[in-house]
């Protein structure tokens, strides 16, 4: 690997294995050039990767919960480090900006830190003595690791999205074998030799690439592969959730994404500028290639012209370039084909009878697969806009006249999973929020804690068996 730095291999049992099949090209976004090689995988070199993970899991099992703790500590600290060589991949492959680079990386590091500190979480919970047929009883709840996860991942976030799935993985004592993005799995590949750097034994973590099905498919239905992780499209989900399922094999599955900013009537202006804040930041997060983005403006219709007018104005303020350059707030998309499927979306939107307040139009910038910041006006919500995850630097903006109807349009969608309340009264935000059918609901606020559920939770519980012991008092 030395010789040829831009050229992955996958990373098993704590090396690098070139692949047998050669590498395929990964291509920056904004100047459509090769930004690296990733190595293209096949079913063998899956097995081999599951194998290994198979192999590690006794003795990673075993060790004691303080000691993993102190590994993912380790790299957590050493993804930290190793920033000045990881944000210019991310940004290369991804077209992320300098600071969402940054701020992606962070993110991952943050996550092993954390999951670290959850290490130490007892994996023995006690109940309360039972009288059972005139005997007094104790139980408790025995937290065991599942064994050999296979972790799947989007395109969008890869490191960050990735380490939300591998470090609690690896903290409740499961071996890993992770399958990064085909779009851009360089910077997540980058992760196997700092894990082995910061003490991973070999084989507890192991990585596989591929541009296509092969290897995820291979991972998912390979017989050591004990439970699935994934992260991504709704489309993917329900295939792995069906090949898993033929196996009986436990799966997390947190698929797609279409966030609600809803303000209600009570909102004074500070609100709404808090809220069109809120939903202007699906231009400025990764161009909107972030499942969690607010996708929907959703606003008390007397509220509507002054919270369209003031997101409208984002839009058309937001500087598109180049993510090197530390003008630029939106960069470009993933590549020419999530372009143009973002294109086709506003276009579908337009024939239904949208309006575009902002954007709409490519920018003319060559080379580089971007789309401007779109404002779409006067959706209803069954238009497709309004329902599918679009992916891109566009939020649809619609009123509603009262909160059942609100409630209606945010849960008319399956892909909510993080929606957003602005009111000048916090219950009665609270009270609506209950209401939201999505994994996690912001009051009055655009930040996250992260210990509550969202979507693949960060939590321990999620890849650990439960069994329960019985004995008297």
């Amino acid at each position: 690997m030395t010789d040829s730095p831009k050229k992955y291999g996958h990373w098993i049992a704590g090396a690098w294995h070139q692949p047998e099949q050669g590498h395929y090209p990964i291509t920056d976004p904004a100047t459509e050039e090769a930004a690296g090689y990733a190595p293209e995988g096949h079913a063998a070199e899956v097995w081999a990767a599951d194998e290994a993970a198979r192999a590690a899991f006794v003795e990673w099992s075993g060790t004691d919960p303080a000691e993993r703790g102190a590994i993912l500590e380790r790299i957590s600290s050493l993804v930290e480090e190793r920033a000045d060589v990881l944000v210019p991949l991310l940004r290369a492959e991804s077209g992320a900006t300098t600071p969402v680079a940054k701020a992606v990386l962070a993110a991952a590091a943050d996550t092993f830190r954390h999951s670290a500190r959850t290490a130490l979480e007892p994996d023995t919970v006690p109940f309360p003595p039972r009288l059972s047929d005139g005997v007094l009883v104790n139980a408790a709840a025995l937290r065991r690791p599942v064994g050999v996860v296979a972790c799947l991942t989007s395109d969008n976030f890869p490191v960050t999205t990735l380490a939300g799935l591998i470090a609690p993985a690896l903290a409740a004592g499961n071996t890993v074998v992770a399958k990064p993005s085909a779009q851009d799995p360089l910077a997540f590949l980058a992760l196997g030799p700092i894990t082995k750097e910061a003490g991973l034994p070999d084989g507890v973590f192991n990585i596989v690439a591929g541009s296509g099905p092969i290897t995820g498919e291979a991972l998912v239905a390979h017989y050591y592969t004990d439970m699935i992780s994934f992260t991504g499209s709704a489309a993917m989900g329900k295939r792995i959730a069906v090949a898993g399922g033929e196996q009986l094999k436990p799966a997390l599955l947190d698929v797609g994404g279409k966030g609600t900013v809803i303000v209600l009537q009570d909102a004074d202006a500070k609100n709404v500028d808090s809220a069109v804040t809120v939903a202007a930041s699906a231009f400025f997060r990764h161009s909107g290639q972030d499942r969690t983005a607010p996708a929907r403006l959703l606003v008390h219709r007397s509220l509507y012209d002054k919270a369209l007018a003031a997101l409208t104005e984002r839009a058309r303020a937001a500087k598109i370039g180049g993510p090197g350059d530390d003008a630029t707030t939106v960069g470009p998309l993933l590549s020419i084909t999530e372009r143009d499927r973002v294109e086709a979306y506003i276009e579908d939107a337009k024939r239904q009878g949208a309006r575009i307040a902002a954007g709409g139009e490519r920018p003319d910038l060559k080379p580089g697969a971007y789309a401007a910041p779109t404002v779409l006006a006067d959706v209803t919500p069954d238009m497709t806009a309004a329902q599918e995850e679009i992916r891109g630097p566009v939020v649809v903006v619609m009123p509603f006249d009262d909160e059942d109807e609100a409630i209606r349009i945010s849960t008319g969608t399956s892909f909510s999973r993080h929606d957003h309340v602005f009111s000048a009264d916090t219950a009665r935000a609270w009270q609506l929020a209950a209401r939201l059918r999505s994994f996690m609901v912001s009051v009055n606020t655009a930040e996250r804690h992260p210990e509550v559920c969202f979507g693949g939770s960060l939590r321990i519980p999620e890849y650990s068996t439960c069994g329960s012991v019985v004995w008297p008092s």
